[in-house]
């Protein structure tokens, strides 16, 4: 099947649309941490993001291109926490309804954050099937539009604006790495990314845990049979249909890391960055820890440090 991925014009329209409402989030560097890692490496920190995450971006572009006769029904997702809150945002911004698929075990900080926007959460169990099944139900009963969390058109153009902004302020890079769950941050970053430098590698990291997305890369077969079990949430699930094949295209590298890994590369980054991160940003974090990227001729890195939503209650230490 030929699924349709968007092109960087796409993406530089997101960017214009959106420009009103996400912030332009900062850049860091640490040089005890370039001297620990043995390269310079940038931090793209959507930890300062509407909703404390880069899913804002993807969110809020989707829910301002739907037209007001389809707003009128409201807009509905399923998300365990990020991308739920950035389409509740979007939606209040444009007075619309929103319905939020969440599972029972979704961090607590983040149903506090799409109650706090208005949204109504329907609660699930944990699985995947659930999730999808009752967002069916959902959208059939509400007349709702429907927005993927990954899958989706204009959620990909969204977090695509995401490597734009980055490249344009930091056009040194010669590697931009993102952690992959579904895909869309990923897909969008190599969309944008090669666009304005197609000399760039684009890498993707994962948990070993949690390494679909490693093994349909390999494969070049999407595989979904695995059971995720890995501290970094925002990353169990599995990639998608479209996000896969702009993966399959446009993307370097995937790389897994070890649990173990992505708690030494959370607390480093807690401590030698001074900022919060969830346990997902740490994976590229975690590659570079691992050497799991070929540093020889030290390149310049960037990694996009997608969110801060972290639940206090349960910290991995």
């Amino acid at each position: 099947m030929k699924f349709i991925a968007p092109s960087y014009k796409d993406i530089a329209l997101a960017a214009e649309r959106i420009a009103p409402y996400a912030h332009i989030t900062p850049v860091l560097s640490s040089e005890n941490l370039n001297k620990l890692l043995g390269t310079k490496i940038f931090f793209k920190c959507e930890n300062f993001q509407k909703v404390g995450a880069f899913k804002f971006r993807g969110g809020c572009n989707s829910v301002f291109n739907i037209s007001e006769e389809h707003l009128q029904k409201g807009v509905a997702t399923h998300s365990s926490g990020n991308h739920a809150q950035a389409v509740a945002l979007a939606a209040k911004l444009r007075t619309a309804k929103a319905y939020i698929v969440m599972p029972e075990n979704a961090p607590k900080v983040k149903i506090e954050a799409v109650k706090g926007y208005g949204a109504e959460i329907i609660f699930c169990d944990s699985t995947i099937s659930a999730r999808e099944s009752t967002l069916a139900d959902v959208v059939k009963k509400t007349g709702a539009t429907e927005i993927h969390p990954y899958d989706y058109f204009d959620v990909i153009a969204g977090q695509g604006t995401c490597a734009k902004e980055f490249l344009e302020n930091n056009p040194e890079l010669d590697i931009i790495m993102a952690p992959i769950g579904g895909g869309g941050l990923l897909s969008g970053t190599a969309i944008a990314s090669k666009a304005i430098k197609p000399t760039i590698k684009v890498i993707g990291a994962e948990p070993d845990q949690a390494d679909d997305a490693y093994q349909s890369f390999i494969s070049g077969k999407r595989i979904t049979d695995i059971t995720p079990n890995t501290i970094a949430d925002g990353l169990r699930t599995t990639v998608g249909k479209l996000t896969f094949s702009i993966i399959q295209d446009q993307v370097d590298q995937i790389v897994t890391v070890s649990e173990a890994s992505i708690i030494e590369a959370l607390k480093l980054i807690w401590t030698r960055l001074k900022i919060i991160i969830e346990p997902s940003c740490a994976v590229p974090v975690a590659a570079l820890l691992e050497q799991k990227i070929d540093l020889s001729n030290k390149p310049i890195i960037g990694i996009i440090l997608t969110g801060g939503n972290v639940d206090l209650d349960k910290l991995p230490w």
